[in-house]
This record gives structure tokens, C-alpha cells and sequence, in this order.
């Protein structure tokens, strides 16, 4: 009788496993996804050291059109940060800025880092004996670019 248990508990413990290896296998090409469009995001912001508003709408859009991605459209966020951590992100036009203080500009100056970072929700699930066991897993990929234009309207900084 013993072994009988033995060999349930395994038959379980193996199927279990092969669809968590089954999930992990979805997770790969997932990922890759969210790494991509965080690399490409952040070779936009090196280029005009911030992220045009449409670069940036097409890349939501993009990423919440994808096959797994449909699934939790609401909480995918694409942030970009300047090095004082405001927002990298604005007007396609740069002349609207001209006008503005430093501070209320999208972007800095070159050599000026730019971090931009895609967040997602992994849907997780297992079914087992006809019970869906599903979870949530948050995930993130950020990359840290360096602007490469330079501004006429900002100051020069030497450090």
C-alpha cells in the first residue's frame, strides 16, 4: 500500500511539474517581448535624449495588442526617467519647449542618462484535476541609456 502512495505522490509531483516547466517554456518568448520594447524605447531616448509621445503610444499599443499581453492590458506601464527622475516622456514637437525652464523640459542635456522601464503581469496558471490554480507574477525590464543630441537651448554642463 505504501508504494502505491509513493507512486501517486510522484505521478502528481511529475505532472505538476511538467506544467510548470509547460508555463515557463510561454515565459521565455513573454519576456523577450518586454525586453525588446524596453530596448528599443531606450535607443529612442539615447537618440533625443527623451521619448516623442507617439514613440511612446505605439509602444503601449504594441505591447497590450500581443496574444498574452491581452490579458492584463491595464497594467502594463512604460516609464521613463531623467536623472533627476523627471518625466522622460514628450511633445513630439520640441519648439513647444522652447520657451519652458529646464526643469519643465522632457529632456537634458547630451550625456545625460535616460532610464526607461516596461512593466507586465505574467499570467501564471496550472490546471489540475480540472482546477484552473492561476497567479499574478509582476515583472519588469529596465535599461539605462545615455542621450546622445545636443541642445542649443539648455546650458552646457561641464563636470
Amino acid at each position: 500500500m505504501r508504494g502505491v502512495a509513493k507512486s501517486f505522490l510522484v505521478a502528481i509531483v511529475v505532472a505538476a511539474s511538467i506544467m510548470v516547466f509547460t508555463n515557463l517554456v510561454f515565459f521565455f518568448p513573454w519576456y523577450m517581448t518586454l525586453v525588446i520594447e524596453t530596448f528599443n524605447l531606450s535607443q529612442v531616448a539615447a537618440g533625443d535624449n527623451y521619448i516623442k509621445q507617439s514613440y511612446y503610444d505605439d509602444a503601449l499599443k504594441r505591447l497590450k495588442e500581443r496574444p498574452i499581453y491581452r490579458e492584463h492590458p491595464d497594467q502594463i506601464e512604460v516609464e521613463a526617467f531623467n536623472e533627476d527622475k523627471g518625466r522622460a516622456v514628450g511633445n513630439d514637437d520640441e519648439t513647444v519647449y522652447a520657451n519652458a525652464t529646464e526643469l519643465e523640459k522632457p529632456y537634458r542635456q547630451r550625456g545625460e542618462p535616460v532610464t526607461v522601464t516596461v512593466r507586465a503581469v505574467y499570467p501564471l496558471s496550472v490546471k489540475l484535476w480540472g482546477e484552473e490554480i492561476r497567479t499574478e507574477i509582476p515583472v519588469f525590464f529596465s535599461l539605462t541609456s545615455v542621450g546622445l543630441k545636443h541642445y542649443k537651448d539648455l546650458d552646457y554642463y561641464f563636470d
